[in-house]
C-alpha cells in the first residue's frame, strides 16, 4: 500500500464516540500526511493518540478563523504539503467549518479527497424506523431570530427531516412541534450514539415529552428526526 500522500486536501472522517469507527484508509491517511487542520487541538491531540498516529503538525481551524485560515491551508497544498481536515467529530463540513475551505481548494485548482466514515445524521436516520428514501437534514435550529418560522416551513416538508439539537433545548424543541402540527406525527431522538449509553427515543411528541419530563431531561448529543408529512 503506498504512504506517500500527493499534495490535496483531505477530507478526514473521525468516530462520533467509538474509536473502533475510525476506518483503515482514515487511519492511514492521518499517519502520512503533513498537516492536520482541526477545531480543537487538544481533542485532537487525543484522537491521535488513541489511535497510535505519531505526534503530526495540528494546526486550529474553526468557525471563527475559516477564512484566514482557508488562506493560509491552500498555501501549504500548494507548496507540496498534504493537509487533512478533521472536525470534533465525524464527518467534517456536516454543520461544523469546512466549506470555505473546500471551496477555496476548488477554486485553486487543488485536489479535494473525501475520506468518508461516520456521519452522526445517517447514523441515527438507519435505526430511527422512519422512512429514509427521502430526507432533509437542516442541521441545528436558529436559536433565537427566525426560529419560528424556520421550525414551521421544515414542519411543511414532505420528506423525513433530521436536525441536530442541544440536549439544553431539546424540551422548548418539542413543545415548539406540538404547538405547529401538534401530536400527528412520530419522531425519534438518538442520543449518545456509538457511545455506552446509546439510546433511541420514538413516539408521538406528547409521548416523548412525558418521557423526557420523567427524566428531568435528557444528556448527551442528539439527533432529531421527525416523520414526513402525510398529504
Amino acid at each position: 500500500m503506498e504512504n506517500n500522500l500527493e499534495p490535496a486536501l483531505y477530507i478526514v472522517s473521525t468516530p462520533i464516540g467509538n474509536l473502533e469507527d475510525i476506518t483503515l484508509r482514515a487511519i492511514r491517511v492521518l499517519q502520512n500526511c503533513d498537516i492536520i487542520a482541526c477545531e480543537d487541538t487538544r481533542h485532537s491531540g487525543l484522537l491521535l493518540q488513541k489511535l497510535n498516529i505519531p505526534h503530526k503538525s495540528l494546526i486550529s481551524y474553526y468557525d471563527y478563523n475559516e477564512s484566514e485560515k482557508s488562506v493560509e491551508i491552500i498555501k501549504m497544498i500548494s507548496e507540496g504539503k498534504s493537509v487533512c481536515l478533521i472536525s470534533d467529530a465525524g464527518t467534517p463540513l456536516i454543520s461544523d467549518p469546512g466549506y470555505k475551505l473546500v471551496n477555496e481548494a476548488i477554486t485553486n485548482n487543488i485536489k479535494v479527497v473525501p475520506i468518508p466514515g461516520v456521519s452522526a445524521l445517517i447514523t441515527a436516520l438507519s435505526a430511527s424506523g422512519l422512512s429514509v428514501h427521502n430526507f432533509t437534514f437542516v442541521g441545528f435550529a436558529p436559536q433565537k431570530k427566525g426560529r419560528k418560522t424556520f421550525l414551521t416551513n421544515i414542519c411543511m416538508l414532505e420528506t423525513t427531516i433530521i436536525l441536530y439539537e442541544s440536549c439544553h433545548r431539546i424540551e422548548k424543541l418539542l413543545a415548539e412541534f406540538y404547538e405547529i402540527f401538534g401530536d400527528e406525527r412520530k419522531i425519534c431522538i438518538a442520543r449518545e450514539l456509538t457511545k455506552f449509553y446509546e439510546e433511541f427515543l420514538r413516539g408521538t411528541v406528547s409521548e416523548l415529552r412525558e418521557i423526557i419530563s420523567k427524566r428531568k431531561g435528557l444528556k448527551g448529543e442528539l439527533v432529531v428526526i421527525i416523520d414526513a408529512k402525510k398529504n
